[in-house]
């Protein structure tokens, strides 16, 4: 009897993540932010700023399953069309930071001493700024808008990035076979490129899983407060400003905008946690 072959890793890895009831469940609230936000034009009841004054500060019903707001408009609606502001920010913030921080990350690591200093300094100066001041003062300049709330979220979550590949990269650096690599001729791209690279993206891919929440909180944070998107664009952040101002009258608006937040960083979180585990085996719970 012929034993069955060994399971390829790419299997195992899958079984390992689907075996982790959190990070399944952390998946499907993934999927469910992803389709929600894509499909908001198909799915939406309601034009999100339609006015209905008639019909204002409704609780839930069957017309309205959200309720409406002080102006009447329908809250259900809002919610949906502000979690395309919320893919927005996260896509683009993200996908620009990560790209800029493992450039930067690997050019730290794996050039010359005074480049990494410069660029630890450059680092550990954003990040001593906190982003609401950062925000703040950015804002006086520039005035309000979405991409106000993109420049800061970009700037803000490099050094992360940055960091994280830095130490990789200064792991990597004098390993044998990228030695090998130098003795043969290679010059630094290509070596970062072939070499490095593959080895550092797992887990910046994974520590960007986890900086979603944080990113679409940040967006909803300054959008609550007046910095973010203005009016009347739909923002989870500004749905919870104007529930804030009628919260004695009705709750809804506030429950409404408060719960994407909610399963969107439970999701992401979870499925950050399940990435970890699965491809770092020594971090994997009860291990």
């Amino acid at each position: 009897m012929v034993d069955n072959p060994p399971m390829s890793e790419r299997r195992e890895k899958l079984l390992v993540f689907f075996k982790n009831k959190q990070g399944v469940a952390g998946l499907i609230l993934v999927l469910l932010f992803f389709a929600s936000a894509i499909f908001a034009p198909i799915i939406a009841p309601y034009e999100p700023n339609k006015i209905n004054i008639p019909d204002r500060m409704q609780g839930p019903s069957l017309s309205h399953l959200a309720g409406t707001d002080q102006l009447g408009r329908d809250t259900f609606s809002r919610v949906l069309y502000g979690g395309q502001v919320a893919l927005k920010v996260a896509a683009i913030g993200i996908s620009v930071s990560m790209f800029v921080g493992i450039l930067l990350g690997m050019l730290a690591g794996y050039g010359p001493r005074w480049l990494d200093n410069f660029l630890l300094l450059v680092f550990d100066t954003v990040r001593a700024f906190p982003t609401i001041v950062l925000a703040l003062a950015t804002v006086a300049l520039t005035g309000p808008s979405l991409t106000l709330v993109l420049a800061i979220v970009i700037v803000t979550t490099i050094p992360s990035y940055a960091r994280l590949v830095r130490t990789s990269t200064l792991a990597l650096k004098n390993a044998e076979f990228i030695i090998a690599e130098r003795s043969l001729g290679a010059n630094m791209w290509v070596i970062l490129r072939r070499h490095v690279l593959p080895n550092v993206i797992g887990p910046v891919l994974i520590l960007a899983a986890m900086d979603v929440p944080v990113v679409v909180t940040v967006e909803a944070g300054l959008s609550f407060l007046g910095l973010g998107v203005l009016p009347p664009t739909a923002s989870w952040g500004s749905i919870l400003n104007e529930g804030y101002l009628v919260i004695r009258d009705t709750p809804w608006p506030v429950i409404a905008g408060g719960i994407p937040l909610v399963l969107t960083t439970l999701g992401f979180t979870f499925l950050g946690e399940a990435l970890r585990d699965t491809f770092d085996p020594k971090l994997r719970k009860g291990a």
